[in-house]
């Protein structure tokens, strides 16, 4: 897991672009809601990687779990963040457990119920 403390840069983006990141870098030739990049390290101030977030796909989310824009912002950042600290539920059933449960709690502490 990489160091908690450092900077992190956010892109809000749209399905196009996203489109184009997911292809590039996962092979997979659609959107998504959330991508994450640990950092690489390099000169400059300390930082813990880069998240992207498409605006589309999270307003269509944000409707189907009944909820507000803003709080499945927080939900796809929580989740982005869980990965750039090494949390992966692509990994096993666990480990999708482990990081569902982790999320849960962290919405409920920044959003409420």
């Amino acid at each position: 897991m990489c160091d908690p403390q450092g900077e992190l840069s956010i892109l809000f983006t749209g399905d196009a672009e996203m489109k184009t990141l997911n292809w590039q870098y996962r092979k997979k030739n659609k959107t998504t809601d959330v991508l994450s990049f640990p950092s690489g390290g390099g000169p400059g101030p300390k930082t813990i990687g880069d998240i992207i977030i498409s605006v589309p796909v999270a307003r269509k989310q944000a409707a189907k779990a009944g909820w507000s824009f803003e709080k499945e912002i927080l939900f796809l950042l929580i989740h982005g963040i869980l990965h750039l600290l090494g949390y992966d539920h692509e990994r096993g059933p666990k480990e999708a457990h482990e990081m569902a449960e982790l999320q849960s709690r962290l919405i409920k502490v920044g959003y409420g119920a």
